[in-house]
């Protein structure tokens, strides 16, 4: 496995776990842990937690519109289990949301591609394909955005991420991610809100590549 130094929040960990992710950040977590041996053990802990809790907890009494939350729940995407095999580059998740095929690239400029896996009112999951020596034009963030690397490697204001390690934005974060010499950088992006770009030709090109 790569050496990860950025990882999942333990905290959106046990958010995994609960089902009360997004499908689309559940879908970057799922493909982190397929890499990621200490994000695993952490997994495993909060499930055991969670169990034993449900095994000493007492019953409670619950509202009447508990039936229809629960056929709600059931008619949602299901949350992305870990796969921990890969076929190429890409982690078990992505593999299941491609349904088999290869990514659909649609040109953003500049040499960057985009392939949107999933869509709905709670956020976007995407494969982005960046070229060696690009830079993704400077922006910020109006709601969370989780970046997960499975080619190649990029820097930004914050650091240097390869193989495996996320980057979390928020909207304190204002960045400028580079793609490293070498391979083409290939990521899985989830967000819940759209980007903030600071260019005005990004800002016009916007809800065209739903971004």
């Amino acid at each position: 496995m790569p050496a990860i130094t950025h990882h999942i929040p333990d905290e959106m960990i046990v958010a995994y776990v609960s089902g009360s992710l997004p499908h689309a950040f559940s879908m970057v977590v799922a493909s982190h842990l397929s890499y990621c041996r200490d994000c695993q053990a952490s997994l495993g802990a909060h499930r055991a937690a969670g169990g034993a809790l449900l095994e000493t907890g007492e019953g409670v009494a619950v509202d009447a519109g508990l039936k229809s939350k629960v056929l709600a729940a059931l008619d949602a995407p299901a949350v992305p289990e870990p796969v921990y095999e890969a076929k190429g580059i890409y982690p078990g998740p992505v593999i299941h949301s491609l349904k088999g095929r290869p990514p659909r690239w649609k040109t953003l400029g500049m040499g960057v591609k985009q392939d949107i896996l999933f869509e709905d009112s709670e956020g976007s999951a995407r494969l982005l394909f960046i070229p060696a020596g690009q830079a993704v034009p400077d922006h910020s963030h109006n709601g969370l955005e989780l970046t997960l690397v499975l080619q190649g490697s990029f820097s930004d204001e914050t650091g240097q991420f390869g193989v495996g390690d996320v980057e979390i934005g928020d909207e304190n974060l204002e960045h400028t991610p580079v793609a490293d010499a070498g391979d083409p950088c290939i990521c899985l992006a989830a967000t819940d809100a759209p980007l903030r770009f600071r260019a005005f030709m990004p800002r016009l090109l916007q809800p065209l590549f739903r971004i």
